[in-house]
């Protein structure tokens, strides 16, 4: 499984495979038909304070994953980790697109390192769950 990283921007290509937008706000001057998106995942993105923070701090990459991946900790965010799992399972290639200026460190590098293998996923999460988070889970009241 290929995946790759691109600006929501860039012209979409049939390369592109399953195309995913994993920022909470929608890119400004983008139309939706422009974007050719097979999903939006807005949970998996970083909270707008931490996403403020960041852009305060660009100098501070570490501590921004370190704070990024313990978010992705929370109930929403595993479950569109989760979809993003299952999406990587369906085809091929997937593209995670970012509105981000900054190429080299934002939100969807993180998230490339954690489905690469790269980065250690957040307690609970992953294509597999250890059989104790999922008794866990299901023992939540709903």
């Amino acid at each position: 499984m290929t995946v790759a990283l691109k600006r929501v921007y860039a012209e979409p290509s049939p390369h592109d495979g399953t195309r995913v937008l994993v920022d909470r706000l929608w890119p400004r001057g983008l139309k939706k038909a422009d974007a050719a998106l097979d999903a939006w995942l807005k949970d998996l993105a970083p909270s707008d304070a931490l996403r403020k923070w960041f852009h305060a701090h660009p100098q501070q990459w570490n501590k921004f994953c370190e704070r990024y991946l313990k978010e992705l900790t929370s109930d929403a965010a595993d479950a569109a980790l989760q979809q993003l799992y299952e999406l990587q399972k369906k085809r091929r290639r997937l593209t995670l697109l970012f509105a981000s200026k900054n190429e080299e460190r934002n939100n969807a590098l993180v998230l490339k390192q954690l489905i690469d293998g790269g980065r250690k996923p957040p307690t609970g999460t992953g294509p597999i769950r250890t059989a104790a988070s999922q008794r866990k889970r299901a023992a939540r009241p709903r």
